[in-house]
């Protein structure tokens, strides 16, 4: 309290020579600490010297000695205290300004009636200590350090693929395929696109005849529009209705197409398009009627479909989870067989041994 309230003197007196906890604190507080329960002594010396340096120019500090008596009268103590505001205030003034000063912290303790001092770290902009903060930094590993790493699981996955016991070998395979499958399942995710919400359309109703009709016009004609292994995309969507700028029909072929994909397809397009699904034939093929009062849109590709890259990137990210999955379902007869196979061993020992024990 009697340090705290000569160092406030001290800083409204000359504020710009205070700034950020500079070494001028220490000395402050060198000269006003002192405690009533310290054995009394007649008189202490203390001589403080601080040489501070900066980048460019260089600075000397006033050395001051200063005598501090340690009293333990209250009258005593209420005179050093005005002694010391005008010391300070003094020392404060023949200073060099804040700017030359250092900006370490300086800590008063007064544990078990012994005062120290404790130096910080450096103060902020803000004017607090980074001593406290935790600063999240990621451990830096050397380039050595992860080939070293590499090579270790590299060995391990090699000995359970050379191990002698086959268990061991199908067992690391499906765990692998295992993770495969679960990597390519989020990355199908990605591509997931939120329906739009249906919009109001009235669905024209076409007879027997009109349907015969436009079903031999889109076979004669040679106007398609070809559906390949991107699947339904906005592109496809898009070159529909181009075509129906001046045709009535469209013919969409799927190559390649698995059996019963021909059906999705063709709800998904008549879903994006607004075209009414006239046939669909053996050979993959989907003829579309455009429609009696057909409009041509201003956004002609739906926008929640994919683009042509994205099609494409989830068209590998399938082909690939369809091909693990037939590697997992092999892999795991495989281990069953193994296990009956064991099972078939053991019970020829078993029937060996009692053969035997029955002989003797």
């Amino acid at each position: 309290m009697f340090a705290s309230t000569s160092v406030r003197a001290a800083s409204r007196s000359s504020p710009s020579a205070i700034k950020r906890g500079s070494f001028l604190w220490f000395s402050c507080l060198a000269q006003n600490v002192f405690d009533l329960s310290l054995p009394t002594i007649t008189r202490f010396r203390q001589s403080l010297s601080c040489n501070m340096c900066m980048q460019r120019q260089r600075y000397s500090v006033l050395t001051s000695f200063i005598e501090v008596p340690c009293v333990s009268s209250s009258f005593d103590s209420s005179l050093v205290r005005r002694s010391n505001i005008f010391e300070c205030q003094s020392v404060l003034r023949n200073c060099p300004p804040a700017r030359c000063m250092s900006s370490t912290s300086i800590e008063l303790k007064t544990n078990n009636d012994v005062v120290r001092f404790s130096f910080g770290k450096p103060l902020d902009k803000t004017g607090s200590s980074t001593k406290g903060k935790k600063m999240a930094k990621r451990a830096e590993v050397s380039k050595k350090a992860k080939l070293n790493e590499l090579r270790f699981y590299r060995l391990k996955a090699k000995k359970k693929m050379n191990s002698p016991n086959p268990e061991v070998r199908i067992r690391y395979k499906l765990e692998k395929a295992k993770r495969k499958e679960a990597w390519l399942i989020e990355k199908l995710m990605k591509f997931e696109v939120a329906k739009a919400p249906a919009d109001i359309h009235d669905p024209e109703i076409l007879t027997e005849e009109e349907k015969h009709y436009l079903k031999r016009t889109g076979e004669k004609k040679k106007n398609y529009v070809p559906v390949g292994r991107r699947g339904v995309f906005g592109g496809v969507v898009l070159n529909m209705h181009l075509h129906w700028k001046k045709h009535e029909t469209v013919k969409v072929i799927c190559k390649p197409c698995k059996p019963g994909q021909v059906q999705e397809y063709a709800q998904e397009l008549a879903r994006l398009s607004k075209g009414i699904v006239i046939d669909i034939k053996p050979n993959n093929t989907v003829i579309f009627y455009r429609g009696k009062n057909y409009v041509q849109p201003k956004v002609m590709s739906p926008a929640d479909t994919l683009s042509k890259n994205k099609a494409l990137e989830k068209y590998k990210y399938e082909q690939s989870l369809e091909h693990t999955s037939q590697f997992i379902e092999k892999l795991g007869k495989e281990l069953e067989e193994y296990h009956k196979h064991l099972a078939r061993f053991k019970k020829v020992n078993e029937n060996a041994t009692q053969d035997s024990l029955i002989n003797t």
